[in-house]
């Protein structure tokens, strides 16, 4: 009897892959279906960890500038009354809540770094990838300040020094924070996922296994 007449050997066939027309077998369809999508990349999280740099250095930067020029309760009008250069060292969160346990804010800071740095690792999307940098970055920036600024380890105050008209006083990794906060909450309306790969880089992938 013809083998190819044999259902089961058809069977057999179908399952270990489908007989293209040059003779070499390719993979079934249904292993398409179930592959795997392509896992996080080295790119993209350094990618992240580039843009905390970069926002940590600014953060940084203009907090020491802050600390020399500003002195002596120095203030500088940048918008008129609107925006003003002041100095305000912040045992607290936002607003100056919590001021008597600064060490509670240290923690937090601490563990929001690792937990935005390890969700970066994971992350298949450029845009995601930016905005966990900007928050990782402004979380870095004022984790290092809880550890060691004045007046003691852990405890540190977290250096402010762009007053908005009273109403809240603040520093570059604030604004960097927000801005991450807001690309987030944008690319979530959008329906934007931080771990499924985009069309194209997913049909990419595919191709580089064949």
């Amino acid at each position: 009897m013809n083998e190819n007449d044999d259902p089961e050997a058809k069977t057999v066939a179908a399952a270990d892959g489908a007989v293209a027309a040059g003779g070499a077998v390719g993979p079934a369809a249904d292993d398409a279906l179930v592959a795997p999508a392509p896992g996080p990349t080295r790119r993209l999280f350094w990618s992240a960890l580039g843009v905390a740099l970069g926002l940590l250095v600014v953060d940084q930067s203009t907090k020491w500038w802050a600390v020399d020029a500003l002195a002596d309760s120095k203030s500088i009008p940048v918008f008129g009354d609107f925006i003003r250069f002041w100095l305000v060292y912040n045992p607290g969160a936002a607003f100056s809540m919590g001021t008597g346990v600064t060490w509670i804010f240290t923690i937090f800071a601490g563990i929001a770094v690792v937990a935005i740095a390890w969700y970066a690792w994971r992350v298949r999307s450029t845009p995601w990838s930016y905005a966990l940098g900007l928050l990782l970055g402004g979380a870095t920036s004022h984790f290092g300040d809880r550890l060691f600024r004045e007046p003691a380890f852990g405890r540190g105050h977290v250096v402010d020094f762009i007053d908005y008209s009273g109403f809240f006083v603040g520093n570059v990794a604030d604004i960097g924070i927000f801005a991450g906060a807001v690309s987030i909450v944008v690319l979530s309306f959008r329906g934007i996922e931080a771990t499924q790969a985009p069309q194209g880089a997913s049909a990419e992938s595919d191709a580089a296994h064949e």
